[in-house]
């Protein structure tokens, strides 16, 4: 039996007339964000104040960000996307600092209540429900608890199973649109620097281990580096094309995981078409909450836990920075903290940062001190294994001194005399 939802169809420009001055909204992200209806939002502009945005990462043209409307929208970021770095380290929004397992609760107990939900789905099967397809992560709690929801129905957005239903009762305004999603890959940016941590990387993976790791150069290395492998799984925040191969090629089956045998757990996604066209209706995989993905009680329950995390410095006695560029706001702590923790407590988990050892501009990653104002994201006492082209060192059970030296081993030529000076002056001779 067909659910009849035409009555709730209008144009983008109608359905964002509900949000009034001093609303808070949320916004679906990732290669879910809704761009038709941001951009009917950003229309508005000129008659808004001070309507408050919360978001994850978001992709696109927002269309929202307007330097003679600086009061229409302000930006509270639950993580800071690249086209959000610049109002985020302005007057013209913040960022809230805050694991990406725990943001579900901002709204479940009225921290941040919300006035209106922004999504973007599938179109209303036969029952009335509607799949908030390759983003569930935050926004499905958004959802349950928001006062007013506008969804942008696209039919190339991928039908996921997991979390990801939502009834067509439970949306105030249908707008539909035939638009793309996002696409994204790092596979043509791979360097020789890359390969060389991908492969260090690899060496410590075993087979039957479940797999944690994001979208980026060095995550779509080391799966590259995989082939050999067998029975891998996968739980994770996130994932992107790197994984198609492997499972073509059999080595990801996800047989030996405990919690979610045999599927592919995640509680968002970002590639090219041929990704949302493999996910598409496709039960191998579940798409669940970011409150439970990213839950370390529930990642420690597989065996032999990966995760494979970055950073942007690290200091001699393992605290590493992940968000911020000093002061400056880059990233956000997202759900680095939550595997690391969840891949220490994994019988034989393996808890890994890597990272190129120099920033493109040949500074030390590195350091005898964080910058100044720089975030920790990864506490010294959570980090085990740092990987850099130059090799790989556990962290783990060293005090502080034989941290520092062990870290210089691995740290850039160029740089390790500037490091074992400040070592020196800190700890005093390497001979513990």
């Amino acid at each position: 039996m067909s659910y009849s939802y035409q009555h709730k169809i209008k144009t983008a420009d109608e359905a964002v007339r509900v949000i009034q001055s001093g609303n808070r909204i949320i916004i679906q992200g990732s290669a879910a964000t809704p761009l038709v209806l941001t951009e009917a939002l950003g229309k508005r502009a000129g008659e808004l104040l001070n309507v408050e945005i919360i978001c994850i990462s978001l992709h696109g043209d927002l269309k929202l960000i307007f330097e003679e409307y600086p009061k229409s929208f302000y930006f509270n970021a639950l993580f800071v996307s690249a086209n959000l770095r610049q109002v985020v380290n302005d007057e013209r929004g913040d960022y809230v600092p805050v694991f990406l397992s725990e943001i579900s609760k901002l709204f479940k107990h009225n921290y941040l209540p919300v006035d209106v939900v922004l999504l973007h789905c599938s179109p209303p099967d036969k029952n009335g429900f509607c799949s908030l397809g390759v983003s569930v992560d935050i926004i499905k709690s958004a959802a349950l608890t928001g006062k007013y929801i506008i969804a942008q129905i696209n039919k190339k957005m991928p039908r996921t199973h997991g979390d990801s239903f939502i009834h067509v009762d439970d949306i105030n305004v249908l707008v539909e649109v035939d638009q793309d999603l996002p696409e994204v890959s790092y596979s043509s940016q791979i360097n020789d620097s890359d390969k060389i941590i991908a492969g260090n990387c690899a060496s410590l993976i075993d087979d039957k281990a479940t797999l944690q790791m994001g979208i980026g150069n060095i995550p779509d290395a080391v799966l590259k580096e995989l082939l050999g492998h067998k029975d891998l799984g996968i739980h994770t925040e996130m994932f992107s094309d790197g994984i198609l191969d492997l499972i073509d090629k059999g080595v990801i089956t996800n047989k030996f995981k405990k919690k979610h045998r045999d599927k592919i757990v995640s509680s968002f996604a970002i590639g090219s078409r041929k990704l949302y066209d493999f996910i598409d209706d496709n039960p191998m995989f579940e798409f669940l909450e970011s409150e439970y993905v990213n839950s370390s009680d529930v990642i420690s329950k597989n065996p032999k836990v990966v995760a494979l995390n970055s950073a942007i410095q690290i200091d001699l006695t393992g605290q590493v920075c992940s968000d911020s560029i000093g002061t400056y706001q880059y990233s956000g702590v997202g759900g680095q903290m939550d595997f690391m923790r969840g891949a220490a407590l994994s019988e034989k988990g393996k808890p890994i940062i890597a990272m190129p050892s120099i920033t493109s501009k040949g500074e030390s990653k590195i350091c005898p001190f964080l910058h100044q104002g720089a975030g920790v994201v990864t506490t010294r006492a959570h980090v085990h294994y740092v990987i850099t082209e130059y090799g790989i060192t556990n962290l783990f059970g060293k005090n502080l001194k034989q941290r520092a030296y062990a870290l210089i081993d691995i740290a850039h030529p160029d740089h390790r005399e500037m490091l074992d000076k400040a070592a020196f002056e800190r700890f005093g001779s390497k001979i513990i």
